[in-house]
């Protein structure tokens, strides 16, 4: 029992140490791309940036890899990264939502005139000057 054990973790410390090996290898050999290109000081583009920043997240010992660029410049990058993601995952998207005054016009003239329908009424406030989707003007509609 104790035998089949050893072996188990002698074999997963070996695939262990290989995965890390291999991540390394990557890291040089993406180093070495960057310095391989024709210009007096490389500069790293962004998929060199993301690709450091999948290291980091992927493998323990990334610092101890990187030669061309400071550890703390990977962790900044993630950090604005991070930050982008949030911004833009924050952002509203769809239609503008519609004024308190122009809600208020629809249920008058919802009120006002009972038949009719979304489309009359966005033809209307799009005849008045009021820029409202049939979408955002029929939710407001339903709502009275």
């Amino acid at each position: 029992m104790i035998e089949s054990f050893s072996r188990l973790s002698l074999t997963f410390a070996h695939l262990v140490s290989q995965h890390r090996l291999g991540l390394e290898a990557a890291s040089l050999r993406q180093q070495l791309v960057v310095l391989k290109r024709k210009q007096p000081r490389p500069r790293l583009r962004s998929f060199d940036r993301l690709f450091c920043v999948a290291l980091q997240h992927g493998w323990g010992g990334w610092a101890d890899a990187l030669i061309i660029v400071k550890a703390d410049a990977v962790v900044s990058w993630h950090r604005v990264g991070f930050r982008l993601l949030w911004r833009l995952r924050s952002q509203r998207l769809g239609q503008p939502k519609i004024s308190e005054e122009i809600r208020m016009l629809i249920r008058r003239m919802k009120t006002n005139n009972p038949s009719w329908g979304a489309p009359r009424i966005h033809a209307e406030l799009q005849s008045l000057g009021f820029d409202v989707s049939l979408a955002n003007g029929s939710h407001s509609i339903d709502t009275v």
